[in-house]
């Protein structure tokens, strides 16, 4: 698989994973700022503005964050419409595009809902975190599938996915640890957004005490399936570094590595200054670039265990101009 001398797609495909993860890191800004409320509870317009009017500034970064998101979706839709015209039926890029494209319709749903219900700002309900934590695997599966369309179409082998492959079961053990550890971490983060802690002390406290919310009892949770989840994923790239013939399976693998120590890094750190809203961002962006890497690495060792010499992507659509389809 080579990223050299990518198509003008696969470059379009690639910015639109990046926009994206803008707008995801800009969301959890949103969340962590308590900005959530600041259209009220008006859905598509902003307390029932289309542009709203001498705005506070809660109204104003929530109003940005659904523009934002609103461009997210265009751009999703026009990389649906280039892949399906670009690509012969059967192409894998199509696979990708139709799922980034379900998956960003049923983000702005689930993010709609959430304005709808009033499970924004202070709501420290149930649902709030219910809602929270599916929005988070949505994400995680949107990202996902925008990862492997631009991953596709720079050169990415298509992957047979086949429940007695043997390597299978394990990289989907670690994919579903990483979205159970995204749950938590969205509950956590929403816990301590409501419930902020003024020392270490008083957190710790407030963790063990019977009588706290269940927003506060619930963060322990969060390390400590980190910890499990990092260590077999650890384990994993281990065991890939060295078993793979593949040197780009194997960079992935160390990368995989890297983040994870930088991850459980961040989250200590965070632990310790009381998740100052700078470093929940980062910390999101190094969970969603685990992720991303994960999924690389997953659609790397899969097609290597398919054999790469089988594994040839379809040319693109006949019908285009050679100019482009050579590209």
């Amino acid at each position: 698989m080579s990223f050299r001398n990518l198509s003008r797609f696969a470059k379009y495909a690639w910015f639109v994973l990046a926009w994206n993860l803008g707008v995801i890191l800009f969301g959890a800004f949103v969340r962590a700022s308590g900005s959530g409320a600041g259209c009220g509870s008006h859905w598509p317009f902003c307390n029932g503005e289309v542009i709203p009017r001498a705005a506070r500034t809660e109204t104003l970064i929530e109003f940005t964050h659904r523009t934002t998101s609103g461009v997210a979706l265009v751009l999703i839709l026009f990389m649906f419409i280039w892949a399906w015209r670009l690509f012969q039926k059967g192409h894998p890029v199509r696979s990708g595009a139709l799922l980034s494209m379900v998956f960003i319709v049923t983000e702005a749903l689930l993010g709609a809902g959430l304005v709808l219900f009033e499970l924004v700002a202070e709501n420290d309900s149930v649902a709030r975190a219910l809602s929270g934590s599916f929005h988070l695997v949505n994400t995680f599966l949107l990202l996902a599938s925008l990862s492997l369309t631009g991953w596709w179409a720079s050169g990415g082998s298509p992957v047979q996915i086949r429940g007695n492959d043997a390597p299978f079961w394990p990289l989907a053990l670690g994919l579903l640890g990483v979205l159970i550890l995204g749950m938590s971490g969205a509950v956590t983060a929403l816990g301590d957004t409501i419930f902020p802690a003024r020392s270490l002390a008083e957190g710790l406290q407030q963790d063990f005490s019977p009588s706290a919310h269940f927003l506060i009892r619930l963060r322990i949770l969060h390390p400590t399936i980190a910890i499990l989840v990092s260590a077999y994923l650890v384990l994993i790239s281990g065991m890939v570094n060295l078993r793979s013939s593949s040197l780009l399976t194997r960079n992935l693998a160390k990368g995989l590595t890297l983040l994870i120590v930088m991850q459980l890094a961040a989250g200590v750190t965070n632990v310790f200054l009381l998740a100052p809203i700078w470093l929940q961002l980062v910390h999101l962006f190094l969970s969603d670039a685990v992720w991303i890497i994960l999924v690389f690495l997953s659609a790397s060792i899969l097609s290597e265990f398919e054999g790469e010499a089988s594994l040839h992507l379809p040319a693109p659509s006949a019908t285009l101009p050679k100019g482009d389809a050579a590209r």
